[in-house]
């Protein structure tokens, strides 16, 4: 049995005090994903950003709002786990500043100064011990095999799972499996649950029952 650390859902950079950049990611994937390590007898830690559904009540839960609060709480927990799945869409992107007051209408555009957020699955990636494993997500729009592949060599992964934007909060999924050399290990398309299943099969083949 591993313990697994999985992120789940999106992250929130507040503009203001009522005001926030976000994406739609529901936290379905990485449910799915804590539902199929369960059952096959993982233990599992959640860090989510907000969602509205409820995760399987065997996995430990903790909750963040922003992606610097993400990366505080996986650097925390991750130690003690022996690999993460970074299921999560953080906010790539925060404000240089945030208003202490709510922003008000004056007539006149409104320019926001946005700055990059720390990459919460390259940072654990490059601090990672020998005997630990990191699984990333890469959704993408063009280039999808090639930036996937990129991705997975500049956060330092062992596997990444390549999906596109009609996953985001969408009750199914179609996704690819990539190893560090390129080769699809797997393709599956269907129900998150069924997806996940297959996602964490060869998880548990390549980086866990090897």
């Amino acid at each position: 049995m591993s313990r697994i650390l999985i992120t789940s859902g999106p992250t929130r950079q507040y503009l203001d005090p009522v005001r926030y950049l976000t994406n739609a990611s529901s936290g379905r994937m990485g449910c799915a994903l804590a539902t199929a390590a369960l059952q096959l007898g993982h233990d599992v830690l959640i860090v989510s950003g907000p969602v509205s559904i409820n995760y399987p009540s065997q996995a430990e839960v903790k909750r963040i709002v922003s992606t610097k609060d993400l990366l505080a709480v996986c650097r925390e927990c991750f130690p003690a786990c022996d690999g993460m799945i970074a299921a999560a869409a953080p906010c790539d992107y925060r404000p240089l500043r945030v208003s202490t007051s709510k922003i008000s209408k004056n007539g006149q555009p409104l320019e926001l100064h946005l700055i990059e957020t720390p990459d919460v699955a390259a940072t654990i990636g490059a601090e990672k011990r020998t005997d630990q494993w990191t699984v990333g997500f890469a959704l993408e729009t063009e280039d999808q095999r090639f930036r996937a592949l990129a991705k997975l060599e500049r956060k330092r992964c062992d596997l990444i799972v390549l999906n596109g934007p009609e996953a985001m909060d969408s009750r199914e999924n179609n996704v690819e499996v990539l190893d560090r050399s390129g080769t699809v290990l797997l393709q599956s398309q269907g129900d998150k649950q069924e997806v996940a299943r297959a996602i964490l099969q060869v998880i548990d083949a390549r980086l866990i029952s090897f």
